[in-house]
């Protein structure tokens, strides 16, 4: 799981929570019917994310298109918003799930569709949280029902559509091909059957971000600071999985 919103950008989202409402009493009408894709699932995941996890890259900071100075990016936590909708398929061990990301607190020197800074503007920095989407495959490797619905772990193959990260990039979006491995806990499964409680997740994954970020030699943001080395493409989430429909466990 890698990026100032307008408030139009969450309506498709909204959209989706909305109209996933009414799963419940489809999904108990229809539990056991699926044709190839059965009935989805609305889940609302707060989530931490720590970037640059492992060799994180080397930059050196730009001044009139010369270095002047080298510096080693650390490890950046992020807090995002998800909702994701879990599709269920009819063939073993495989999930389709589609969501959109939300990073709500990180800024930039510049409006990258104004073109204006925030020092023009008398502020600190830019919003910078426009919504990212992925479209994931999802393969189990260890379904609940194996572990007595304790634990899922799963690895996933994803189309995320992003912000552009690279000089050459001819879009403001981009598609970059990630993996993941996640592995979800449970961790409230003692409590009785019928408590919606249970299913509450917590959710720990690793991102190998594949294609689509700076390599040595670019220069992102142009003018402003040059890659020395690859950009890091490790990032581990941690989550809280909430699901909204259908509510019943």
């Amino acid at each position: 799981m890698n990026a100032s919103a307008r408030p139009t950008a969450l309506i498709p989202v909204i959209a989706v929570l909305v109209g996933s409402l009414g799963v419940a009493p489809a999904r108990a009408q229809h539990k056991d019917k699926c044709v190839v894709l059965c009935m989805p699932e609305l889940k609302f995941e707060p989530s931490v994310t720590i970037t640059n996890l492992f060799s994180p890259p080397t930059v050196a900071e730009l001044e009139e298109g010369r270095p002047a100075g080298t510096t080693k990016l650390k490890r950046e936590v992020e807090f995002e918003l998800i909702f994701a909708v879990d599709i269920p398929t009819e063939i073993p061990r495989l999930g389709l799930t589609v969501e959109a990301i939300w990073t709500p607190f990180v800024g930039r020197s510049s409006n990258v569709f104004t073109g204006a800074t925030a020092a023009e503007l008398g502020v600190e920095g830019i919003d910078d949280n426009p919504v990212e989407l992925e479209i994931e495959v999802n393969l189990a490797l260890l379904e609940p029902e194996q572990t007595g619905g304790w634990l899922d772990i799963h690895f996933d193959i994803v189309d995320q559509f992003s912000p552009s990260e690279r000089p050459q990039d001819t879009g403001l979006y981009t598609h970059k091909l990630n993996f993941e491995l996640d592995t979800a806990v449970a961790f409230l499964n003692w409590l009785p059957k019928g408590n919606w409680l249970r299913n509450l997740e917590l959710e720990w994954s690793l991102d190998y971000l594949a294609t689509g970020i700076p390599q040595a030699g670019d220069e992102v943001p142009r003018g402003e600071e040059l890659f020395l080395t690859d950009a890091s493409p490790w990032s581990l989430s941690m989550l809280l999985v909430i699901p909204i429909a259908p509510l019943s466990p």
